[in-house]
């Protein structure tokens, strides 16, 4: 831009700028500065406008220290010039940059300045910033009549180089003003400490930290205000217009603000946190703020909490009817103050607080000692919730146990006033964050107010509708939620202190000691009960095996007095049938209440019966409520409305049939643990297996008595017979031999008949008086055959039977045959009979072979055919192997398989019972009791003993066929 206008030496120029650099160092005087710092301008740089401002950050305003014109008239440069968005010196200030414009006089973005460049023909300008440490201080502004605003090198530095050094100055400068104008706040408050330790109460005291405090703030108005916990609302206890404020005085009304009303400034104090609130900023939320001012009636507010021991005791409160920007010391004052009076405060109330404490402990003492003391536990509870309730000035006293089976909270004790109802609601489980927030406390939770605090969510609506309005909650023990609650409650919103917490945390750990200790005595206790139960059950057992006179239902009575002792049941019974019955009968066992009971004599239907079903149903026990019986079942079952039934099938084995069930009734209120019902499970189950034994040990005495008599009948009747068949022979034998040749022939056979069947009768009246003689005979399989046929002849003919017999090599010849019989075909005859010869006892073989056909004619349609397969297996070959046993295998080399096969009629439950692996319940109804398939059980079972096989199957094209397996003789045999 301008030059200078008479060219001067380059050590002139640094000897100037030395100069005026030395004193802008020296001098102090802000005006003389700017005097300065002109006067080198004008002579060192060719400018008609020079134009030096101040910058008022606080305000953004430039203030006008002077310069030069062309006119010498500097008035206007003296103004104050208000910053404006987008103007020049705006944006030189914000940006801390020089600017240069090239005509001043068309620049629209000047303002005011573009009317004095063209009263002063200004066109090129420059505008720079005073800085310091990137803070501007001011501007300087160079206008020149030329066109442009171009600057040398070596001019701008000189000018930055001034520019510089004027900055540091000015910044030094504002500096020590700043340390003159802050207040100090040391020397105050020390001074309000001395005097605090020369007063005696705390009201002398606050109305001298209120006056020291108004004295260094200077707003309109200085409060202490007062918090009252049981109602959660704040007085003004202490001000300096109003004196030693009375708060049952009648100015409360005017001076109190509750809690609700305070909200967020309530909780910002209550963390010890001062709030703020002046000139277009606060330290609360915008909303809020409006509301607070317009309930103080205020324009500005500085509050700071006095706190003792984490509690808020009030606050200490600068009010001020204007907008006021509250600088760092107003509010280190007011916190410093606020923090003396939260010291003194406690001294007025030192007596009165030692004396709690000593209460304190004396309840806690007293609580411990019901650890160790042999009172009940409401006795114990009772004495602790009466000085709890006192201490704590609160309503209900509540401790809750949660209930497994219910899955929510019990009151298993409460306290309160004689004007108020017990609780008689349970309350639902915990959600998540609330047992988090329970599992993580080292102390009582607090809810202040009920209606607005969103903890405990699902417990409000039940507490709110029974007054609850505030309350404390502390876990009982240290283990995982969820666990035993202790809950102080009052019907109007307050607050505790810390040490009312702390205090009902202890009385909470000491309770939780005694409920657990409790419990394990209920548990033991209950324990005893269930072993007792099971002790009795025992000898009741014991006695039916050693007593026969002892009655069934006179031990099944005692055994259901036993189960019902576990859970305390007023109502036992059983209902009791056998197999294949369809009424079953019902057996008391314990109605110890006239509301309970039973029709002794009722029919009740075992498949109409819905008890009975369900419990069948059911692989384990079953509880209902009273309303979900049937009308029918409530015909023969009398229980109150409000009650609940366990039913329980008496279950042995799942192959096993069930022959009753048993029935408890009790109070609906009534809660059945987990262990008195595993326990009575067990007993019934017992009961069961007892009630099987005894009615298998009568089927199997009845049936063993029953066969006894058979036997000594059907042996006494052999013995006669055989008596008088040998007497008979004898008297043959006397009359002596006919002459008659062919008479002679016949008379001999028929004698050697009757001796060889009266010396069979003879050897197993002696042998087999009372069990089976397993002798060792062979025979021919063919004659064996022969023998049976010849047995069942009549019957073929009646059935009109055709029977063949293969694998035994050639038929017998119809004219040697004895019968002649046409119906027989394939059984070799004496002279042409096969080698294979059986082993064993050949009678009874003989008879299990009879046995087989007379079934085989029996089950065939008249006009059928029934076929005797033979075939001789040898172990020792792979392919026969499998039909082999192990015991066969090891015993018997060569057996030989003889399987008849017919069409006819076999029921599929007759082939299953007569399976050998099949599991039968002896009690169950079954075909193998009854002949004719009790005589094949019988043929089986005597075919095992005699080292043979027999099974019954039936083919795919429905023939029936009757597999028996006899050993063969060996040929070295």
């Amino acid at each position: 831009m301008g030059q200078p206008q008479k060219p001067i030496a380059a050590e002139q120029q640094i000897l100037s700028l030395g100069r005026v650099l030395q004193s802008l160092r020296e001098e102090d005087d802000v005006d003389v500065l700017i005097e300065t710092t002109i006067s080198y301008l004008k002579e060192e740089f060719d400018y008609r406008l020079i134009w030096i401002a101040l910058y008022d950050r606080l305000n953004h305003i430039l203030f006008g220290k002077g310069g030069i014109t062309p006119d010498h008239d500097t008035s206007f440069l003296r103004q104050r010039v208000v910053l404006s968005p987008g103007d020049l010196l705006e944006q030189v200030v914000i940006e801390q940059h020089p600017l240069g414009i090239a005509d001043l006089q068309t620049e629209i973005r000047a303002a005011e300045w573009g009317k004095i460049a063209e009263k002063f023909h200004i066109q090129g300008t420059i505008i720079l910033p005073i800085r310091y440490k990137d803070r501007c201080l001011g501007l300087l502004l160079l206008g020149s009549e030329r066109w442009g605003y171009l600057l040398t090198g070596e001019t701008k530095a000189r000018l930055m180089m001034v520019l510089g050094e004027l900055g540091a100055v000015l910044y030094q400068d504002e500096m020590h003003k700043q340390q003159k104008q802050t207040k100090r706040t040391d020397e105050p408050l020390l001074e309000l400490l001395e005097n605090l330790r020369t007063l005696s109460n705390l009201n002398q005291r606050l109305e001298a930290a209120v006056q020291a405090t108004h004295k260094f703030v200077s707003p309109n108005r200085t409060n202490v205000y007062w918090f009252e916990r049981e109602g959660r609302y704040f007085w003004c206890r202490m001000s300096n217009q109003l004196v030693k404020i009375d708060r049952n005085s009648s100015s409360q009304q005017s001076a109190g603000m509750t809690v609700q009303e305070l909200s967020d400034f309530y909780y910002a104090l209550a963390v010890n946190q001062i709030v703020s609130i002046g000139d277009a900023r606060s330290s609360l939320k915008s909303h809020f703020t409006a509301k607070l001012l317009q309930r103080l009636k205020v324009r500005s507010l500085l509050a700071a909490p006095i706190i003792w021991q984490k509690n808020l005791l009030g606050f200490l409160a600068v009010e001020s009817n204007e907008p006021r920007i509250w600088t760092e010391a107003d509010k280190n004052f007011v916190q410093g103050v606020a923090g003396l009076i939260s010291l003194i405060a406690p001294n007025e109330s030192m007596e009165s607080t030692i004396k709690q404490i000593q209460e304190d402990a004396q309840l806690t003492s007293q609580v411990a000692q019901g650890i160790y003391s042999e009172h009940d536990l409401q006795e114990t509870l009772h004495s602790c919730a009466k000085r709890v309730l006192a201490r704590l000035g609160a309503t209900r006293f509540l401790l809750l146990q949660h209930d497994s089976e219910q899955n929510n909270y019990q009151f298993i004790y409460q306290s309160q006033p004689h004007n108020r109802r017990p609780l008689t609601f349970s309350l639902n489980i915990l959600k998540e964050l609330d047992g988090q927030l329970l599992q993580r406390s080292t102390q009582a939770v607090e809810i202040e107010n009920l209606d607005e605090d969103l903890r405990f969510f699902n417990w409000r609506p039940l507490l709110l509708e029974n007054g609850v309005r505030s309350l404390l909650i502390c876990k009982c023990t240290h283990g995982q939620i969820p666990a035993p609650l202790l809950v102080i409650t009052h019907e109007t919103h307050r607050s505790w202190t810390t040490l009312e917490k702390e205090l009902l945390w202890a009385v909470s750990q000491q309770i939780g000691v005694i409920v657990r200790q409790w419990q394990l005595h209920n548990r033991t206790t209950q324990q005893q009960k269930t072993s007792q139960a099971f002790e009795q059950c025992l000898r009741i057992l014991t006695q039916s095996q050693n007593s026969i006179e002892v009655e069934k239902k006179h031990l099944e009575r005692t055994a259901l007095e036993q189960i019902a002792s576990i859970l305390g049941c007023p109502l036992a019974v059983m209902l009791s049938w056998s197999p294949g019955e369809r009424w079953a009968e019902i057996i008391p066992g314990v109605i110890d209440n006239s509301l309970f009971g039973i029709v002794s004599d009722a029919s009740i239907s075992i498949q109409s019966e819905a008890l009975i079903q369900w419990a069948l149903a059911t692989e384990n026990y079953l509880t209902l409520k009273v309303d979900n019986l049937p009308p029918e079942t409530r015909k023969w079952l009398n229980v109150p409305d409000k009650s609940q039934i366990l039913v329980m099938a008496l279950r042995t084995n799942a192959d096993y049939e069930i022959t009753g069930m048993v029935l408890l009734a009790d109070y609906q209120e009534r809660r059945w643990s987990e262990q008195n019902l595993s326990a009575t499970a067990t007993l019934i189950s017992q009961l069961a297996w007892w009630r099987r034994e005894k009615q298998i040990t009568r089927l199997l005495e009845s049936t063993t008595e029953e066969l006894r008599q058979l036997n000594w009948y059907k042996h006494r009747r052999l013995e006669e017979i055989q008596r008088i068949t040998a007497l008979s022979l004898k008297q043959i034998h006397d009359l002596g031999i006919p002459a008659n040749e062919l008479t002679q022939m016949r008379y001999q056979l028929l004698l050697r008949q009757l001796d060889h069947t009266a010396t069979s009768m003879s050897g197993m009246l002696k042998l087999e008086h009372w069990q089976l003689h397993i002798s060792w005979e062979t025979m021919p399989i063919a004659s064996l055959l022969k023998r049976s046929l010849e047995r069942i002849e009549n019957l073929l003919k009646q059935q009109k039977l055709w029977i063949g017999v293969h694998g035994l090599g050639q038929p017998i010849d119809e004219q040697e045959s004895p019968k002649n019989s046409s119906l027989v075909r394939g059984v070799p005859s004496s002279s042409a009979q096969s080698s294979m010869a059986i082993a064993g006892d050949i009678v009874k073989i003989e008879l299990v072979i009879h046995e087989l056909l007379v079934t085989a004619c029996n089950r065939s349609q008249s006009g059928g055919r029934i076929d005797i397969w033979c075939r001789r297996l040898d172990a020792s070959k792979p392919s026969e192997a499998k039909h082999y046993s192990t015991s066969e295998g090891a015993d018997h080399q060569t057996s030989l398989e003889l399987s008849i096969t017919y069409n006819g009629a076999i029921e599929p439950q007759l082939l299953t019972e007569l399976h050998d692996n099949t599991p039968k319940d002896v009690l169950a109804p079954c075909n193998l009791d009854q002949p004719p398939a009790l005589h094949l059980l019988i043929c089986q079972n005597l075919m095992q003993e005699l080292g043979g096989e027999l099974n019954f199957y039936q083919l795919p094209d429905n023939r029936v066929v009757s597999r028996l397996l006899l050993p063969l003789v060996g040929n070295d045999s």
